[in-house]
């Protein structure tokens, strides 16, 4: 799906080959790499890895471009690589139940941290991923150590419901009740518009 997402502060792009170089120079950051249970990669595996997110219909991705950053007008289809600042995606592959998404947030770029754009971010995903997918629950699995991360997800709503001690995680989930459906139309409906 090649929409683009407007927000109060951040827009969601497609994940476009010109985004790949920024990309890749994130993920040389030990830090971020544990943060995202994330090898590093090269350049060219980094292309590759763009063209299978574009494909999957089980994935969907978007790059998090934060809109004091960019540069002049917006123009959905132009990769506006200056304003990123990190990704949200969701991966529906829940053999058990394909109404089930795993929801993940990264903001790279320490500038646009503590600003909202990440919570702002994954709500955008979420009411997308209901809206265009049918989602009835998230779940994130997250870091033991991602403290801020999972103060996120709790704040939004989201519970823990188990611990890995092998991969020092935490799955915390979300159920998407009517009322649930309705306060996340609510916090992005007069925020949201598609390109």
């Amino acid at each position: 799906m090649k929409a683009s997402i407007v927000g109060e502060k951040v827009i969601l792009v497609p994940y476009m080959k010109e985004h790949v170089p920024k990309y890749h120079e994130w993920m040389q950051n030990p830090a971020l790499l544990e943060a995202t249970a994330s090898e590093p990669l090269t350049l060219d595996q980094e292309y590759e890895m763009q063209v299978s997110w574009t494909q999957d219909p089980l994935k969907q991705t978007f790059i998090v471009l934060d809109k004091e950053l960019v540069d002049g007008e917006f123009c959905h289809g132009d990769p506006h690589t200056e304003a990123m600042v990190g990704d949200v995606n969701i991966y529906m592959n829940d053999l058990d139940d394909a109404k089930v998404a795993e929801v993940e947030i990264m903001i790279a770029e320490t500038k646009s941290r503590g600003k909202g754009v990440g919570k702002e971010s994954v709500l955008m995903m979420m009411a997308f991923a209901v809206e265009n997918f049918g989602i009835q629950a998230f779940q994130a699995k997250i870091g033991e150590s991602n403290t801020a991360s999972i103060s996120l997800f709790q704040k939004l709503g989201f519970e823990k419901i188990s611990h890995s001690d092998i991969f020092k995680e935490v799955t915390l989930k979300l159920e998407m009740s009517k009322s649930k459906c309705e306060e996340l139309y609510r916090l992005t409906d007069t925020a949201m518009t598609y390109f």
